[in-house]
C-alpha cells in the first residue's frame, strides 16, 4: 500500500466510526470522507489527493475479511501495550523501553518461526495490493459519479448576473483608442475560454467593461488565466467576490430546461439583466 504504514493507524478513528462497525457502514462512512476529502473540492489543499488515496486503501483493509482479522489484532495489541505503558511510571517505563530494544535486536539475528501480528497484516496489506480489490474500485468510482453530478448541477445552477467579471486596463481619458481595446477584441480574447453571456463596454469611463459567462468554468479560466495585450495588460476580478463551490439555492437556477413557461420567463429576466447591467456601468461612471 505504497509507503502508508497502515499498522500506525487507527482506520476505525480516520473515518469516525466504531471497530464493532459493519462492512455497510464502513462503506457509508468511506463515502462521506471521500467526497469531503476529494481534490476536486480542495483545490487549495496540496494534499488533497494524497487523503483521498489513504482512505481507498483504509476501505480495502476494512472491507477484506482477512486483511481487517488481522489489522484489528494488531489494533488490539497496540492498545493493549498503551495501556500498560502508561500505568508505568517514568523510571520502570525506560527500564521496559531498554530492554524491549535489547530483545528487537537480539532476535533480529535469529530465524523465527512464528510471525508477529504486525508481520501477518502486512503479508495480507501486500496481498491486497497484489490483487487489487473490485469492491473497493466500484466505491471509488461511485464517489468519483457523485462528484460529478455535483459539478454538473452547479454548472447548470450557475447564474451569470450574479458572478459577474469587471476587466480593467490602462487608458487615458482623451485616449481614442481606448488603450488599444474594442469589444470585438475583448470578445476574442475571453471567448475562447467559453459562451459569454453578455459583454458591456463602459461607455463612458476609459479601460473599463464588465462580462458575463454562461458557465462557471469559463468565468472562472478567464479570471485566472486571461492577460489580453502585453503592452496592455488585463486585469480581470469578480464584482462580488468569486463564486462559491457550493451549489446556489436561488430560486431562479431551479427552472427546469423541460418547463417552458419557466424558461420563457427565464429568457425575460436576461434580457431586464442586460439592462440593469449596462445602468449599473453608467452609475459608477458617474461616480467615479
Amino acid at each position: 500500500m505504497d509507503d502508508l504504514k497502515i499498522e500506525d493507524m487507527d482506520l476505525y478513528e480516520i473515518l469516525e466510526i466504531e471497530q464493532s462497525s459493519t462492512e455497510i457502514e464502513i462503506k457509508k462512512a468511506y463515502r462521506k470522507k471521500a467526497l469531503q476529502c476529494h481534490p476536486d473540492k480542495n483545490r487549495d489543499d496540496p494534499e488533497a489527493g494524497k487523503k483521498f488515496h489513504q482512505l481507498s486503501k483504509i476501505l480495502e483493509v476494512l472491507t477484506d475479511q482477512a486483511a481487517r482479522a488481522a489489522y484489528d489484532k494488531v489494533l488490539k495489541g497496540k492498545k493493549e501495550a498503551a495501556i500498560r505503558h502508561k500505568e508505568l511510571d517514568s523510571k520502570r517505563r525506560k527500564l521496559k523501553e531498554d530492554l524491549e530494544e535489547r530483545e528487537r535486536l537480539a532476535s533480529s539475528g535469529k530465524r523465527r518461526d512464528n510471525k508477529s501480528e504486525a508481520q501477518k497484516l502486512r503479508e495480507e496489506i501486500e496481498r491486497l495490493r497484489k490483487e487489487g480489490s473490485r469492491e473497493v474500485e466500484e466505491e471509488i468510482q461511485n464517489v468519483l459519479k457523485t462528484i460529478n453530478e455535483e459539478k454538473n448541477r452547479s454548472e447548470t445552477n450557475w447564474d451569470s448576473a450574479n458572478n459577474r467579471i469587471k476587466i480593467k486596463w490602462l487608458a487615458d481619458k482623451k485616449d481614442e483608442t481606448n488603450g488599444g481595446y474594442t469589444s470585438e477584441l475583448l470578445h476574442r480574447f475571453l471567448s475562447k475560454y467559453g459562451d459569454i453571456q453578455a459583454l458591456v463596454m463602459s461607455p463612458k469611463k476609459k479601460g473599463s467593461a464588465l462580462v458575463e459567462f454562461k458557465d462557471k468554468k469559463a468565468a472562472e479560466m478567464a479570471v485566472d488565466f486571461e492577460l489580453g495585450l502585453s503592452e496592455n495588460p488585463l486585469k480581470l476580478e469578480w464584482v462580488n467576490g468569486p463564486p462559491k463551490n457550493s451549489q446556489s439555492s436561488a430560486k431562479s437556477n431551479l427552472v427546469k430546461d423541460t418547463d417552458f413557461e419557466s424558461v420563457t420567463l427565464m429568457k425575460l429576466r436576461q434580457a431586464e439583466e442586460r439592462k440593469r447591467l449596462i445602468a449599473q456601468m453608467m452609475a459608477e461612471d458617474e461616480e467615479s
